[in-house]
C-alpha cells in the first residue's frame, strides 16, 4: 500500500481546524504588523505613507496600524467578523494600490517583472487575500 493514502487519512482532521488556524494566523499577523505601525517602528512605514499620500506619514501610518490591529483583534476573538472582514478586504485592496501609487518602490528599473523587496512584500498579500477568502467562507459558522 502506498504511504500517500495513509498520510491523507492521518491528516483528515485538518478539515476541521484549517480555517480556524488561518483566521488565528491572520489575526496574529495583523495585530503584530499594526502594532509596529502604531509605535513607529514598522519597516514599511515609508511605503505605507507613499501609498496613503497626501496624508502626512505621522497620521497615515499610525492610522493604518490602528486599522490593522482592529482587524487582527476581530479575527483573533472571532468578533464581529461580518464587520471585520470588509475592513480586511479594503486594507488588502489598499496594499495593491502601492503598485499604482508608488511603482518606483515596488519595481526595479520600472520593470514590472523585476520586483523590489517592497514589491515582494506587497505581492505576498495575494496569500493573505486567499487566506481571508477562506476565512470568510466560515464567517457565519
Amino acid at each position: 500500500m502506498s504511504p500517500l493514502p495513509l498520510f491523507i487519512e492521518k491528516i483528515r482532521f485538518l478539515d476541521k481546524i484549517a480555517i480556524p488556524l488561518l483566521r488565528l494566523s491572520l489575526g496574529i499577523v495583523y495585530v503584530w504588523f499594526g502594532t509596529l505601525k502604531i509605535f513607529g517602528v514598522s519597516p514599511v512605514s515609508d511605503i505605507v505613507a507613499k501609498t496613503l499620500r497626501p496624508l502626512p506619514e505621522n497620521v497615515s501610518v499610525p492610522l493604518m496600524g490602528l486599522w490593522e490591529v482592529t482587524i487582527g483583534v476581530g479575527l483573533l476573538l472571532r468578533m464581529a467578523l461580518k464587520a471585520i472582514l470588509p475592513l480586511f478586504f479594503l486594507q488588502i485592496a489598499g496594499t495593491f494600490m502601492t503598485f499604482l501609487r508608488a511603482p518606483e518602490e515596488v519595481f526595479q528599473d520600472n520593470n514590472p517583472l523585476l520586483l523590489s523587496k517592497e514589491g515582494e512584500f506587497a505581492l505576498k498579500n495575494l496569500v493573505l487575500l486567499s487566506a481571508g477568502l477562506a476565512v470568510a467562507t466560515q464567517a457565519d459558522d
